[in-house]
């Protein structure tokens, strides 16, 4: 059986957790910038990273509109998986991340976005959350499991955060 050499990174976006998403950027900016192909697939309540602010869609169903309402959307609406402490948390983990001059979230989907990390949006979830594509960012592919797993047969590293 011959060796082959894969390289590329692939990273599942399971999370909307505020510190769960920004290692996953990290990480995949990191690769990027090492000159490694990344994708990254939003599934489920990952795709929250992904929608805009002020993003809205008409045509939804009663059980669409809830989803959306119990969905985070954009990034600053995002919290830390441990010791949010009613915001406090998030509150004090943004300071400090502003003071030693950390890149805050958006900056890092859009330095990601600059390297070409290629962002896989499940559209299986999108459909079952009644979300629309004119809700989410732009800049994003979207398919089935099958192109995220496409991805992976030139990957050495999947990682699912």
């Amino acid at each position: 059986m011959a060796i082959q050499n894969k390289t590329n990174k692939t990273i599942i976006v399971f999370s909307d957790d505020l510190d769960k998403v920004m290692a996953a950027f990290m990480v995949a900016t990191g690769a990027a910038a090492m000159g490694f192909g990344v994708s990254m697939y939003f599934t489920f309540w990952g795709l929250s990273v992904l929608r805009k602010e002020n993003g809205k869609a008409g045509g939804k169903s009663l059980v669409d509109k809830i989803f959306a309402l119990m969905m985070p959307k954009g990034t600053n609406k995002l919290v830390l998986s441990k010791m949010h402490m009613l915001g406090a948390g998030t509150w004090m983990m943004k300071r400090v991340m502003a003071q030693k001059q950390v890149a805050m979230l958006p900056e890092l989907i859009k330095t990601a976005q600059d390297m070409g990390v290629n962002f896989i949006v499940c559209q299986m979830t999108m459909d079952m959350m009644g979300l629309k594509k004119e809700e989410l960012i732009d800049g994003l592919n979207f398919t089935g499991v099958a192109g995220y797993l496409a991805a992976t047969e030139e990957s050495n590293v999947n990682l699912f955060i």
